[in-house]
């Protein structure tokens, strides 16, 4: 005899139908955390960052001093506070720091976080720094340490 005879339809149109309820929960749940996960994603790329990845330049008559930074928000028309892997390069030196207050119209930088000052035969980590008459003047101030190699 044919097996299909003996199969009872209401046992088969029963477990079809919670196959199917259960398959557009899966769909349903996997639709609700993609929804949920780019709500995440906009919330943190919305920050209170007024410059993202800023790139300055501190003129000299004699080397340029490139400043980069993760961050950067306007304090007021000239200052902005630089924040997240701030570093400060030229041909002679290197300092890297967490926190810079930048002036772009007197070309200087005050940073009160800890700095690492790198150069060909110098190393200095101190507590901040200050960048005066366009980079001419370096000042480090606080618990310094300077290797002399």
């Amino acid at each position: 005899m044919n097996f299909f005879l003996y199969i009872n339809r209401k046992l088969v149109f029963i477990f079809g139908t919670i196959l199917t309820f259960i398959f557009i929960l899966l769909i349903f749940s996997k639709q609700f955390k993609l929804n949920k996960i780019e709500i995440e994603i906009l919330e943190t790329n919305l920050s209170n960052v007024d410059i993202a990845e800023p790139k300055f330049a501190i003129n000299n008559d004699s080397k340029k001093i490139y400043i980069t930074a993760n961050e950067g928000n306007f304090l007021n028309k000239n200052e902005i506070l630089l924040k997240d892997n701030v570093k400060f390069k030229s041909n002679e030196f290197s300092i890297e720091t967490e926190e810079v207050i930048f002036n772009r119209n007197n070309q200087t930088a005050q940073s009160n976080t800890k700095s690492f000052f790198k150069s060909k035969n110098t190393t200095i980590s101190s507590d901040g720094f200050d960048i005066n008459d366009k980079g001419n003047n370096i000042i480090f101030y606080g618990k310094s340490y300077i290797v002399l190699k």
